[in-house]
């Protein structure tokens, strides 16, 4: 059907259309779209380059014109119409899949780099692959190698076709030839060796290149549309298109109706003002010169004569806009109706008399206004650009939200409201960013008047979709080491919990197993043995291993061992049912170490990769099926550039390299992405991104962050000196183009942040160079009336911490706020740390266990008990390697075990005892491997033999055990007229029948003596029972019986008792209410120093000296509140460090005594 059957006929052509507002191109758009209407069941295609412009023009024609309904909208990338547009000209020759498409092409080189690298020529790449068994390199080269000729069969097509004729040649932009540097001759001899590959048939259409050729000759023979074709084509916010698409594009106008929109900085013609302009041809230009502008400028002189800005960064835009020209028939579409009879539709920005600072700088680039001689001056800074100075990225998304909230409460009071639609969040690296913007943005609660919504775009899914990060670790499964982390990682995903019956309950108590059956790496010893070549037999620590613990345990309990298995008794009940999902779990684990180990053909790892996914993943809701989905499809896809490649049954694959081409296809971007969500919308800063919004904030502004550095490849023929041609990419290039074009689109507020302040040392830190350059501009263009700074008045540094009193200080800085009132809830309603209510009621129950923890450390019981955090980390951590010994707390721990033991069975052979608990260990995973275990074993059983001799030579004077003793004290009556009930139980108790004296008889495998003095803080716990015991009438004598030593506490007078006890109750009421300046070791240091050292002996014990750390270091609570010695020593009420040191230790210093007497008869 030709176009003079249809009732509502388009006229043909090629039409380009500029603005400096998208706005206006929309309204265009909407226009043309109500005048020239396609028939009912036509669709309208349009071109774009990135998602989020499509749904910014598809929303905005629904909501803002006329035309009520935006349906029937076709978007596509240039990329895919073009070729279907060769397949309409050309016919079914051409294949529906490009044959030498990137994602195909990689593979083809992937298979013809071994044949290749042996011949002459090649032996740059040959040197490349040396020490590549993992074939690593070989793929990583190919896929660089087939992103090189994917840009070639681009923008260097005449290069390609050479080539392909046997020419190792380069075209310059005015199509001559030059010779090759010889060692880059290589790459025209493979691609030599690619055209050869795919056959004499597919080769004539196999490159875009050659594709292109036959087009460009083939479609002038066209008396009609193409089948298949549009009637209309509109290309829309296009910052950059290669010049053999325009030529498509060009060809195509004969037919169909091609409106192209381009966002244009400029109304005047601006392409004389950027180097290089030599490579343009002007035989025809759309935009007049600027009255008064010579078109013979030198270099050197082009800054004088246009903004810089639109010099410095407008390279891209230039060479777009005058390769349009080259295309440009104007008179062919003049007469077409056009809005208000003009084809193109530059606005102004604002009113000149109520231009903010923003539209001052706009203007000046749509009037290709150069700097004045003086600044322009401004009545007053406005905020329409802010610039915000931060010490970390943390910092910039707090700074953010509170500007956010500041602006919404602003435009809500001018009456204008500001809807988190209205606003754009733009950084380098959206996934450095994502874990600041959801702490900062996500912890705020829908119901709070803080919350913002937000929506983050452009993020990778690997390493962030659990079950992407699940399949990956699967996929490295025969590098494995199976350490319980790795293990427990994948146990957090909760699509392959699903698949092994876990549920996430579960985690907690297998992680308690885990680590208590001493699993810590291997499946088991086989496994072990491949992996890093162990002996087989050394089982212990492994997964079978632990395995079979459990499994023995749930089936005898605690009973004795079997077959050398020691069982873990802590199995049963209703909670067995994860073991068996644990087994199941480890047993698909084994299977699939050993598949994915072997190399295998494409088919082949589709169908074993396939099968991963069912057997260790179910989905339970619409995200995770999604992601399943995903993952299928995308292995179909890679399967299908493999079957395109001609790769064989022969052509094995290592697991290495199927893993990065599969897991590396679901970041591909595509237009499917979610853009624009109603809400403040976090993305990465991409070109054609240039979508108008009412606030644009652009963070990480950093020096070297942003224009983000991309080094070409040093074999990129066309990043060569003297290769440059108009409409190249560069990354650079597009990063300039891009912050020009955020610039002009930003219609109220520009926000840039930069993390320009140390985090370490406060020192200064530059902004991006186009910071630097927009600041310069400004300085130099504008002033303020009243001679204040400019730039100093639209530039905030904030404080280092969102908490800082900068923030609430009388006398602040106006332009320093944060709406984050958690951090200054205490400072605001009252002072720090001020005295808190114990307990509301009259009395108040204390145990011994709570009073000596106090008296052990009162700063972190006061931040326990009254303020309610802890600095310690409660959850489980993995150990990931068998053990190679002990730490202090391990061997303590295990000597204390043994030594309970032997004081609970006063076995009769002792060498029996120890022999038999070492067998135990062993079984339990618990000892060394090899010839380490006996050391190791030697130096827990070593303080627990001691201990238990001198608890046998003490034993005969306290022969008669007793029940434990209750302890309630209630006659505590302290100032505040409260009322203290001190309870708890003391066990070890003995009584001396001859002189009917109670002993308190510890045993401790502890070291108690170090350099000749007694651990005095070990010991406050005993101290505080022995206080309770003598004020409850037990004439007791204590004794701690420890490895090396035995301390004596002698009896005391239960009134004394009684009032020592008091004063220690007293300090923990008041230890509640503040924190005391008080630290147990520094105290007895003070108090075993001689007074005339005592001072320097407290500060070395508190905050260390050259040789040791001190107690503040080891300390969280301390350093939180007392950060130095002086800050303890400070005297507060009459009760300072002295003080504290009196009352509460000082009787632990005078009454703590060696026992040096030896057992008595």
């Amino acid at each position: 059907m030709t176009d003079a059957n249809h009732a509502n006929s388009l006229d043909s052509g090629i039409a380009v259309i500029h603005s400096n507002q998208l706005e206006q191109l929309r309204d265009v758009v909407e226009y043309w779209l109500r005048q020239h209407p396609l028939s009912p069941l036509e669709n309208e295609t349009f071109l774009v380059q990135s998602n989020g412009m499509g749904q910014w023009l598809k929303q905005n024609l629904a909501q803002n014109s006329s035309l009520g309904i935006a349906a029937a909208f076709k978007m596509q990338l240039p990329s895919m119409f073009i070729w279907s547009v060769y397949r309409a000209v050309l016919g079914e020759q051409i294949p529906n899949e490009q044959p030498l498409a990137k994602a195909p092409l990689i593979w083809r080189l992937y298979r013809l780099l071994p044949t290749l690298i042996n011949q002459p020529g090649f032996e740059i790449l040959a040197s490349f692959l040396t020490n590549d068994s993992n074939s690593r390199k070989r793929h990583q080269l190919a896929e660089q190698l087939a992103d090189l000729f994917d840009q070639y069969q681009v923008y260097r097509s005449d290069w390609m076709t050479d080539w392909a004729q046997g020419q190792a040649e380069l075209r310059n932009s005015h199509g001559e030839l030059k010779d090759m540097p010889t060692t880059q001759k290589w790459q025209a001899a493979f691609w030599q060796a690619v055209l050869t590959d795919l056959g004499v048939d597919a080769t004539p259409f196999a490159s875009r290149a050659a594709v292109h050729t036959r087009f460009m000759n083939q479609i002038d023979a066209l008396t009609s549309r193409p089948v298949g074709m549009p009637r209309r084509i509109m290309l829309f916010g296009l910052s950059s298109l290669p010049q053999q698409s325009l030529e498509v594009f060009a060809k195509l106008g004969k037919f169909c109706q091609i409106v192209l929109f381009v966002h244009n900085p400029c109304q005047h013609y601006w392409a004389d003002i950027i180097e290089d302009k030599e490579l343009l041809k002007a035989e025809r230009r759309r935009h007049a010169y600027k009255s008064g502008m010579s078109s013979a400028l030198t270099d050197d002189d082009l800054h004088l004569h246009a903004p810089p800005l639109l010099a410095a960064w407008g390279k891209q835009g230039r060479d777009y806009i005058r390769l349009l020209d080259q295309f440009d028939e104007t008179q062919s579409y003049a007469n077409w109706q056009w809005p208000e009879s003009k084809i193109d539709l530059f606005k102004d920005y604002g009113t000149a008399d109520q231009r903010s600072l923003l539209q001052h700088l706009q203007q000046s680039i749509l009037d290709l206004e150069p700097l004045p001689d003086k600044p322009n001056l401004l009545p007053e800074a406005d905020d329409s650009i802010q610039f915000h100075i931060a010490h970390s990225p943390q910092r910039e998304v707090e700074i953010l939200h509170d500007q956010l909230l500041a602006r919404f409460e602003v435009a809500q009071q001018q009456n204008s409201p500001l809807f988190p639609r209205d606003i754009i969040v733009m950084v380098p690296d959206i996934n450095k960013y994502a874990p600041h913007i959801r702490a900062v943005f996500g912890q705020i609660q829908a119901d709070d008047p803080r919350h913002i919504p937000y929506s983050l775009s452009d993020q990778q899914q690997r390493g962030q979709n659990p079950i992407l990060v699940a399949v990956e670790a699967l996929l490295n499964l025969p590098d494995s080491r199976f350490a319980v982390s790795e293990l427990l990682a994948l146990l957090e995903v909760p699509a392959l919990r699903a698949r092994f019956n876990i549920d996430e309950t579960a985690i907690p108590k297998l992680h308690q197993w885990i680590e208590e059956a001493g699993i810590r790496w291997g499946l088991n010893a086989a496994q072990r043995a491949r992996s890093i070549q162990m002996p087989t037999n050394m089982e212990a620590n492994t997964w079978q291993f632990g395995l079979r613990r459990m499994l023995l345990g749930y089936a005898v309990g605690s009973g004795e061992a079997f077959d050398d298995i020691e069982p873990y008794a802590e199995i049963g009940g209703l909670d067995a049912q994860w073991l068996g999902g644990l087994s199941s779990l480890l047993e698909t684990l084994e299977q699939y170490a050993g598949l994915l180990a072997t190399e295998q053909a494409y088919e082949a790892w589709q169908q074993q990769l396939t099968l991963l996914l069912a057997d260790f993943f179910i989905a339970d809701n619409d995200i995770e099926r999604k992601t399943l989905e995903n993952l299928s499809n995308a292995l179909i896809t890679w399967s299908q550039n493999c079957t395109q490649a001609e790769l064989s049954d022969s052509d094995l694959l290592p697991v290495n390299v199927v893993r990065e081409a599969w897991l590396s296809a679901i970041d591909e971007p595509t237009l499917h992405q979610r853009f624009l969500t109603g809400r403040v919308n976090f993305c990465t800063l991409m070109p054609m991104r240039a979508i108008p919004f009412r606030l644009i904030c652009l963070l990480g502004m950093n020096d070297g962050d942003y224009p983000r550095n991309q080094p070409a490849q040093s074999f990129d023929l066309m990043s060569q000196r003297g290769h440059y041609r108009p409409g190249d990419r560069s990354r650079r290039q597009d990063d300039q183009y891009l912050f020009l074009e955020a610039l002009l689109s930003t219609r109220q507020q520009l926000y840039v942040s930069w993390v320009g302040r140390s985090i370490r040392d406060n020192s200064e830190r530059p902004p991006s160079v186009l910071i630097s350059q927009l600041r310069d501009v400004i300085a130099q263009g504008w002033a303020l009336a009243d001679h204040r700074p400019l730039l100093a008045a639209i530039t905030v540094e904030h404080p280092l911490q969102p908490f800082s009193q900068s923030y609430i200080a009388k006398d602040r800085d106006p332009r320093l706020f944060t709406y984050a009132y958690e951090w200054y809830a205490q400072t605001t309603i009252a002072p720090p740390l001020s005295p808190a209510t114990v307990s509301e009621a009259a009395s108040l129950s204390l145990s011994l266990e709570a009073l000596a923890r106090f008296l052990k450390a009162p700063v972190r019981a006061f931040c326990n008990q009254t303020l309610k955090f802890s600095f310690e980390d409660e959850t489980f951590t993995s150990e990931d390697s068998e053990p190679f010994g002990f730490n202090a707390l391990q061997a303590y721990l295990h000597s204390n075990e043994l030594l309970l033991d032997l004081k609970n069975t006063h076995p009769s052979n002792t060498e029996a005892f120890f022999a038999e608990h070492k067998d135990t260990m062993t079984r339990k995973g618990e000892l060394p491997l090899g010839g380490f275990a006996q050391a190791n074993f030697d130096a827990v059983a070593g303080p627990a033999k001691a201990a238990w001799e001198l608890y046998q030579a003490y034993l005969p004077d306290w022969p008669i055990a007793l029940d434990a003793h209750v302890i309630q004290l209630t006659a505590f009556e302290l100032a505040n007229d409260l009322s203290v009930q001190l309870t708890g139980n003391l066990h070890n108790l003995r009584l001396n029948p001859h002189t009917q004296e109670h002993g308190l008889i510890h045993l401790s495998a502890q070291a108690l003596i170090k350099n000749k003095t007694i651990k005095y803080p070990n010991l406050l716990h005993y101290w505080v029972q022995h206080l309770a015991a003598c004020a409850d009438n037990l004439a007791v004598t204590t004794l701690i019986i420890a490895s090396d030593s035995v301390i004596r506490i002698s009896a005391i007078d239960p009134i004394e008792a009684y009032q020592l006890l008091t004063t220690l109750v007293d300090a923990y009421v008041q230890g509640m209410q503040a924190p005391l300046p008080i630290a147990s070791k520094t105290v007895f240091s003070w108090l075993t120093a001689s007074p005339d050292k005592a001072l320097g002996k407290a500060q070395a014990a508190y905050e260390g000296d050259d040789w040791n750390n001190g107690e503040v270091n080891f300390d969280a609570y301390l350093t939180r509140l007392f950060p130095s010695f002086s800050s303890l020593m400070k005297d507060e009420d009459g009760k300072s460090f002295e003080y504290w040191a009196e009352q509460l230790y000082k009787p632990v210093f005078l009454q703590l005594k060696l026992d040096d007497q030896g057992a008595q008869s």
